[in-house]
């Protein structure tokens, strides 16, 4: 009897490891394989400054293509990863929960399916970059076996690249916060539009985390500068590390691709920035570019009818493999679709969902393009193409031209019906199958202000009061956003005011820190000031530091720091078109977290606030200025175990840019740590943390000549064929 027991633990305990080995190792095995692309010669020569920030040169801009990714893996290789495993369905191996979230939106998107059928439309230059991207990967990968982190990823070739973008691109515009509700079963946000606040979102964000992509920009016409020359400002704010993170570089080509800018992991060529002639850079915008129908299906859930007939619904098995912990569970979902497009069944019934730029990746071609073009007329139909589905794009070039196009990809509606709410999905005169014409869009080009700017408001105050477009321009089944947010507010309120706007006024005003007392911003401080805190000695010393505020987040008045807690949730709030949080709770939240960890409430703001990174040699711990919704953005923040706030996302990359009567192009940029971008060891890793701190700068060096008296360490990479 005891030697069955034992046999029969043996044997339990036999299966259950084997069990847990197979849950440790099934996923690679079973993952489908990558394919390389085809045989081909690149050679490309990468050369870094002083500040490591890559400079890529090579014959052909295929070469380059390849120098970038190589350039790129040495910086960054563990993001290029995360990305390249969203393409294949296999983040949750990675990330987990949060992983298997985006591969779910990889499978109900159909990304991979669109990049496959789309890919042979796309030019074969455009393909030949892709090709040489993605061999650049995989010679990093075959060099650097040690850094792999998900076993079978590697080779990956044209269509994973593109499959990125068919992935991320909707999220930029807010798909998620229409996925994300109907998955959940609970009500949709108000007009089911994105949530503002700058992942180009981005990628799906993971759960609990607030959908802040925001974003701003700035050009000035020579009638209005002051010196005759023409400047462009970019001011991104996006996450500071991970798949949606800037990343600056240089490119060079004797076929004539020559851009300075940044991309994000998985793109061969920068998405801003600019070239010799003109340059660009975006905003996130919020159109209503997502529509919903709720299905009639019939009683076994396979049919849905449409005009009084009965469809099959699409229907097919993923499988997501989830990480926990050592583990990776297969978790086995079904996605569904219809003519509509995607479809999400949840407590409530079936709701299909439609959206601009749906099926496409177009936008790979478009991008390219107009890294390379040469005047307005050339940009400007590039854009016109509306192959890049959102995002406002802020114009200047050499000419002294200006120009801003609220550029989305608008289904053309009909007048009627309540496009705004969720529509009956049995009736096929509501499936738009057109977009609005572009040049109906929102745009400016050469004001009489002389100036123009968005910051994630409505395109209808973007010029000043006497060049502003009128809210009626446009119909409103377009569905174009009116609401501003307090940077655009500031904006508006300093360019105004400031002429000429040259070089210091224009820095100042992007550097500004001020809050208006408008919108949620008076609504919170009018509600604290109401309240009845005589029972709280705590809230009500608080509540007089707020009275006291002096509106402005510089660091240097004593209540900015209880500000900027205070004023954190409101935002969120009022980009996610959300009730404002109570005023008491508020107050309550942030004085409690000041005395708590400062032992007051007037701590200075340079404590609080901070530039973290580390660890490591070159790990910094450095004051940070600004607010959740100031020009200076300090968006949002991670708390550490001492109180302080360490910014995640806000200002990133930012560059000037300037056309001088008669002179070359000449920029000026900087990020908040370094180009060595997950490399602790690397010296580059932080080394522009200090001046970023500082609101301070560093050169550009466009030219091949400037970049040969800053070279570090030149090499050239090749791959044979």
């Amino acid at each position: 009897m005891k030697t069955w027991i034992v046999r029969t633990s043996w044997l339990v305990v036999v299966v259950g490891l084997t069990a847990l080995i197979a849950l440790m190792t099934w996923e690679p095995l079973v993952a489908t394989p990558g394919k390389a692309p085809p045989p081909h010669a690149y050679r490309a020569e990468i050369v870094r400054d002083e500040f490591g920030v890559p400079h890529i040169h090579g014959h052909t801009d295929a070469d380059v293509a390849y120098g970038v990714a190589i350039a790129h893996s040495q910086d960054d290789f563990s993001t290029l990863q995360d990305v390249l495993a969203m393409t294949r369905g296999r983040y949750g191996a990675i990330a987990g929960e949060d992983g298997a979230k985006v591969d779910y939106a990889l499978a109900l998107l159909d990304a991979r399916g669109t990049a496959d059928r789309q890919y042979m439309t796309l030019r074969p230059d455009t393909r030949a970059l892709l090709e040489a991207y993605a061999t650049g990967l995989n010679d990093y990968a075959k060099a650097h076996p040690r850094e792999i982190k998900l076993a079978n990823l590697f080779p990956v070739d044209g269509r994973d690249i593109a499959t990125g973008f068919a992935l991320r691109q909707p999220f930029f515009f807010g798909l998620g916060n229409t996925i994300g509700p109907l998955v959940a079963g609970t009500p949709l946000p108000l007009e089911h539009g994105p949530a503002l606040g700058n992942a180009p979102a981005s990628s799906p964000k993971p759960s609990g985390e607030p959908n802040l992509n925001g974003s701003n920009a700035f050009a000035v016409a020579p009638a209005r500068s002051g010196d005759g020359v023409t400047r462009l400002v970019s001011n991104s704010h996006q996450p500071w590390t991970g798949p949606v993170a800037w990343y600056e570089l240089v490119v060079q080509s004797d076929e004539g691709w020559h851009f300075a800018g940044a991309t994000f992991p998985g793109s061969p060529f920068p998405f801003l920035g600019h070239n010799e002639d003109l340059g660009w850079t975006n905003t996130v915008n919020s159109p209503d570019m997502t529509d919903i129908y709720k299905l009639v299906l019939n009683a076994d859930g396979t049919k849905y009818r449409m005009d009084g007939k009965w469809l099959p619904l699409e229907k097919r098995s993923v499988r997501l493999p989830v990480r926990f912990g050592p583990l990776v569970l297969p978790i086995d979902k079904t996605v569904y679709a219809s003519i509509h497009g995607p479809v999400i069944e949840n407590k409530n019934g079936a709701f299909a969902f439609r959206y601009g730029g749906m099926g496409s990746i177009a936008q790979l071609d478009a991008y390219y393009d107009l890294n390379k073009a040469k005047t307005y007329d050339q940009w400007h139909a590039i854009l016109a193409r509306h192959a890049i589905p959102s995002t406002n794009f802020i114009y200047a070039d050499k000419a002294g031209n200006i120009a801003y196009w609220y550029n989305a990809s608008i289904p053309l509606r009909k007048a009627g019906p309540d496009w705004r709410g969720v529509l009956p999905g049995d009736r096929s005169d509501l499936i738009w199958h057109k977009l609005v014409p572009y040049d109906s869009l929102p745009h400016y080009f050469d004001p009489k202000s002389g100036f123009l700017f968005n910051s994630n408001n409505t395109p209808f105050h973007a010029a000043g009061k006497q060049s502003d477009l009128s809210p009626d321009s446009v119909p409103p089944q377009m569905g174009v956003e009116l609401r501003m947010t307090n940077r655009a507010r500031r904006a508006e309120k300093l360019l105004d005011a400031t002429d000429p706007i040259g070089p210091l006024e224009l820095k100042r005003i992007k550097y500004d820190t001020g809050w208006e007392r408008a919108g949620y911003v008076r609504q919170v401080l009018d509600a604290i000031a109401a309240l009845d805190v005589r029972d709280n000695p705590r809230l009500a010393q608080a509540q007089k530091l707020m009275g006291e505020w002096d509106l402005d987040s510089d660091g240097k008045g004593p209540a900015d720091a209880l500000a900027d807690l205070v004023m954190f949730e409101p935002m969120v709030a009022s980009y996610d078109r959300e009730p404002l949080p109570p005023a008491r709770e508020l107050l309550d939240h942030a004085s409690a977290h000041l005395l708590k960890y400062f032992g007051r409430l007037d701590p200075p703001l340079s404590d609080v606030l901070r530039i973290r990174r580390g660890p490591g040699p070159y790990a910094v711990d450095l004051p940070m200025d600004g607010g959740s919704d100031t020009l200076r953005a300090a968006t949002s923040w991670n708390v550490g175990d001492d109180g302080r706030l360490a910014v995640k996302h806000g200002d990133s990359f930012i560059m000037f840019v300037e056309w001088a009567p008669g002179k070359p192009v000449s920029s000026q940029s900087i990020v908040p740590f370094g180009a060595a971008t997950t490399r602790p060891d690397n010296v580059h890793f932080t080394d522009q943390a200090a001046l970023f701190s500082q609101h301070k700068l560093k050169p550009v060096h466009f030219f091949w000549a400037d970049v040969e008296k800053y070279a570090v360490d030149p090499k050239v990479y090749s791959h044979q064929r």
